[in-house]
């Protein structure tokens, strides 16, 4: 379906074309160089929008440095914004509620993948909205709220590619990079609705994790590939030929809670290496874990930021308080 008022755009790539090089040899695809175990840099930012009650932006580079060589795509990152407006009370015709109204929304920018999204929110988009409301439901003290709604926005800006640009489509092209959107709406909506002051139990950070399978001629952290998957952590399914399962998580590090779990492939059957004993859904599992961990630290370091955004506002005297304690911007 299409919207009448606007002018569409093409339904193709929305990507500038690569050419083949002037030597004749085909590009190469993308490669690890990564440890197994090794995440991404990632940067997050909240209060970027002031119209909002709280906001979030969180970008995480390509694994692969710019390269040298003309005519090379880039591996794709993912880049996205959150906003949060609320709590707010709702309409007199609707119902009592005696906790808060959670709304979730997420929309792909039309440009944010290499073939063109439409602006009206599709299945995926759906799916992602009511995954990220049921990873922010569990953290947030709903009770403290009657009768109030809280819509939470998340932009995304550039989506993770489901696989190499150069790959034909085949068994191993399935939407992998929409986990890794996940988890990190998962980051940016926890770090937003703390820059919102909304209680909230523990902070909630994404974590992913997959299992794949390498080329005979690729070596992972000192380990020969022998037909067995290997477990990665943050995976870039543009760096990875076939990917045999991939599972996202919210997680609440304080707590020691799991808000959220979504698994996407076959890892039942999947046998590690001899040492490890593990079931590839338990493998799975404890890697996400083991990446959302190690992703806390961003995110405390965020929300520790925007604390003393607010103090040294209040001090300067561009915040007020008011009788009932109630924080007031000066104008």
């Amino acid at each position: 379906m299409t919207d009448r008022r606007r002018i569409n755009g093409p339904p193709c790539g929305t990507r500038p074309p690569v050419f083949a090089p002037a030597t004749g040899k085909a590009a190469e695809s993308p490669k690890r160089t990564r440890r197994s175990n090794e995440l991404r840099k990632i940067f997050l930012k909240t209060g970027l929008i002031p119209s909002a009650a709280g906001s979030a932006y969180l970008e995480i580079e390509p694994a692969r440095p710019l390269l040298t060589k003309p005519l090379i795509a880039r591996s794709s990152a993912l880049k996205l914004t959150c906003t949060v407006h609320g709590p707010k009370p709702l309409p007199r015709s609707t119902p009592f509620s005696p906790n808060l109204l959670i709304t979730t929304h997420v929309k792909y920018a039309p440009f944010a993948a290499r073939r063109r999204r439409g602006y009206i929110r599709d299945a995926s988009e759906r799916d992602l909205g009511v995954h990220l409301e049921t990873a922010i439901r569990g953290a947030i003290i709903a009770e403290r709220w009657p009768k109030s709604a809280l819509e939470v926005t998340v932009n995304v800006l550039e989506a993770e590619d489901d696989r190499w640009w150069g790959n034909v489509s085949g068994s191993y092209d399935a939407s992998w990079g929409m986990m890794n959107v996940l988890a990190g709406c998962i980051t940016a909506t926890s770090a937003a609705i703390a820059d919102a002051r909304i209680d909230c139990l523990d902070l909630v950070v994404g974590g992913v994790a997959a299992l794949v399978r390498e080329e005979a001629s690729q070596k992972t952290e000192g380990h020969a590939v022998n037909g067995s998957p290997i477990l990665v952590l943050d995976p870039d399914p543009s760096e990875h030929r076939s990917i045999v399962s991939t599972c996202v998580i919210a997680y609440m590090p304080g707590r020691d809670e799991i808000t959220e779990l979504w698994l996407k492939g076959d890892a039942l059957e999947v046998a590690l290496s001899e040492d490890d004993k593990r079931s590839g859904h338990e493998a799975l599992i404890d890697g996400a874990v083991d990446t959302a961990r190690r992703l806390h630290s961003v995110l405390t370091a965020a929300v520790v930021e925007s604390g003393e955004r607010l103090f040294s506002a209040m001090t300067d005297g561009t915040w007020t308080k008011d009788d009932n304690g109630n924080v007031e911007m000066k104008i």
